[in-house]
């Protein structure tokens, strides 16, 4: 079946959710998450092939990334039920007026209709966009990269089973058939049919679904996120603060990828840095974080002088790149030219300096003392997310249920004219 074809069936099925009230939306997502459980078998068997399929060709990182385990479908399966617990804002009224004529103006919070997502190597990915197209009355299109597509079929078939099983159409939910690259360019060209595109991934993606989809398209993703040590900061808690940002996940997209050091402190900081980074974690056995230093910050530790593009890319590997910068001004003009307005943070014990910094950072997310890695849609609550949008319109952030809706207005009259 052609990806065109299957976005028309897709389409065709959204009766089938778009008016369901809460209790039924629940019910399906609950019997989702049951059969994603029963059929963990056969999602690992699959995810198996995919993963020694790709070993070799992506890093290690990335190889983690793609790996599914029991624990992991059983985060998954939770992630499911977590938006089944989530409140139903479907339908809710956002805002009434009564005109001075008599009409009442009612805006309406409604579904959006057909949501595609065009993703790579992460198959949990599958069933979290599922679960929240499906609470917020959205139908689900889903085109996996051909790494994990063994992984993403053998999930939407048991999704699937659970969509059959509680009494939905299961076109409800569908997943392309072709990998090649034509099949996602047919979703970013199906104007009329795919209300919503959300690619998730890397920079390449991104700007291919930008530059040529003629559909509705949100940026999702690419995280150059920094982490900007200040003369006032507590240098334990930042160091703690950055060995999750930067070694936790480093495959994420709110993982760190810059960390600048204010000048008055780099002396001290940057030793300390080096050895929980590089040092200590060689001597544990773990992965080294490969410092890719600027001038200044290299006259301090030892490591690999920064290229041209270090502070302009998203490593998603065991490297960071490091800058010493004279002032609070400074680290925030940096960050303002490289960020991609994702996820950035402040470690300092300067009110002032922290107020000056989360009113001049133009990103989705701005922190102090905090790591970047919270910028997530479960840590914030949304329950799982749709993915982090970089831009404006008309999400910004980790996308819950209201960025998977748009609203309409309902007008009752009683027989008024203009």
């Amino acid at each position: 079946m052609t990806t065109r074809e299957i976005l028309e069936k897709t389409k065709a099925a959204w009766p089938s959710v778009r008016s369901a009230g809460a209790d039924d939306k629940n019910r399906l997502l609950l019997s989702m998450a049951e059969h994603l459980m029963h059929h963990a078998d056969e999602i690992l068997f699959a995810n198996a092939q995919d993963v020694e399929q790709a070993r070799g060709t992506i890093s290690e990182v990335m190889l983690d990334r793609l790996s599914l385990s029991a624990g992991r479908i059983e985060s998954m399966a939770a992630g499911i039920r977590d938006a089944a617990a989530l409140p139903d804002h479907t339908g809710r009224i956002l805002d009434e007026i009564t005109r001075p004529n008599g009409l009442k103006i009612y805006k309406k919070q409604v579904p959006l209709g057909l949501v595609a997502i065009i993703y790579e190597s992460r198959p949990n990915v599958t069933s979290d966009a599922a679960a929240l197209c499906l609470k917020s009355g959205n139908v689900c299109m889903l085109r996996p990269g051909k790494e994990a597509y063994r992984s993403s079929k053998a999930i939407v078939d048991a999704l699937k089973d659970g969509v059959r099983a509680a009494g939905f159409d299961p076109d409800i939910v569908n997943i392309v058939e072709d990998t090649s690259r034509h099949s996602a360019t047919e979703i970013m060209e199906s104007a009329g049919l795919v209300d919503l595109l959300i690619p998730r991934g890397g920079a390449g993606l991104i700007r291919a679904c930008v530059e040529h989809a003629t559909v509705p398209c949100i940026e999702t993703g690419t995280g150059i996120c920094h982490v900007y040590v200040d003369k006032d900061a507590d240098l334990e808690k930042a160091l703690s603060i950055i060995v999750n940002a930067k070694t936790s996940r480093p495959s994420v997209c709110n993982a760190e990828e810059v960390c600048l050091v204010h000048a008055g402190i780099a002396k001290t900081f940057l030793p300390m840095l080096k050895n929980a980074l590089v040092d200590a974690r060689e001597q544990a056995g773990l992965p080294p974080v490969e410092l890719r230093l600027d001038e200044q910050a290299r006259t301090i530790i030892p490591g690999k002088p920064a290229g041209a593009r270090d502070f302009d890319t998203e490593f998603l590997d065991y490297v960071l790149a490091v800058g010493v910068v004279p002032s609070l001004d400074a680290a925030i003009e940096h960050i303002q030219a490289h960020s991609t307005h994702h996820s950035d943070a402040i470690v300092t014990e300067n009110e002032a300096a922290a107020e000056r910094f989360l009113d001049d950072i133009d990103s989705a997310a701005v922190y102090v003392n905090a790591s970047t890695r919270f910028t997530d849609g479960g840590e914030f609550g949304l329950g799982c997310e749709m993915g982090i949008s970089t831009q404006k319109l008309h999400a910004r952030g980790p996308m819950g249920l209201d960025a998977l809706s748009t609203y309409k207005y309902v007008i009752r009259g009683n027989g008024q004219i203009r």
